[in-house]
């Protein structure tokens, strides 16, 4: 009787572990999302909101920048003017290992532009490292690649 007792002990709090990394997971994959739209319209609330204090962001032109240069760049940037190019960034094949209050979100990045009726595309790999501090998840470390447009260019 004690050993079943134990047992069920046991499956429960795993289960509950189990249910709280995939709601965690689901947490991770809307705050991306929220994140992309917020950046393709220079969103500032949003980009405070993503980005940990002690954020290391490696960006794909090799300059490692902290939160506090994204959030300089993003405020001091002019308003979107009509006409202006327009950039949509997505999410594809993204995937959430979850290790109890860290998290790594990989991702490959799409950035869609269009300007005077032509789109360009480029895309990054993305991987970010989040870190449940008081309840919220929050960037702390960030890498982007560029992936090239052809494989002669990745020579």
């Amino acid at each position: 009787m004690k050993n079943s007792i134990l047992t069920f002990v046991i499956l429960a709090l795993f289960s509950a572990a189990v249910n709280a990394q995939s709601s965690d997971a689901a947490t991770l994959r809307k705050m991306l999302d929220e994140f992309l739209a917020g950046a393709g319209r220079n969103d500032a609330e949003v980009h405070d909101r993503f980005w940990a204090d002690d954020l290391i962001y490696t960006r794909g032109t090799g300059q490692r920048v902290g939160k506090a240069d994204i959030m300089t760049s993003v405020r001091s940037a002019p308003a979107a003017k009509p006409g202006d190019p327009v950039t949509v960034y997505t999410s594809e094949d993204v995937r959430i290992q979850q290790y109890g209050n860290s998290a790594v979100v990989a991702f490959r990045l799409v950035g869609t532009t269009t300007s005077a009726g032509k789109t360009t595309v480029v895309r990054f790999f993305n991987t970010g490292v989040f870190v449940k501090r008081k309840g919220e998840w929050r960037v702390v470390a960030w890498q982007a690649t560029r992936i090239p447009d052809t494989a002669e260019a990745a020579r």
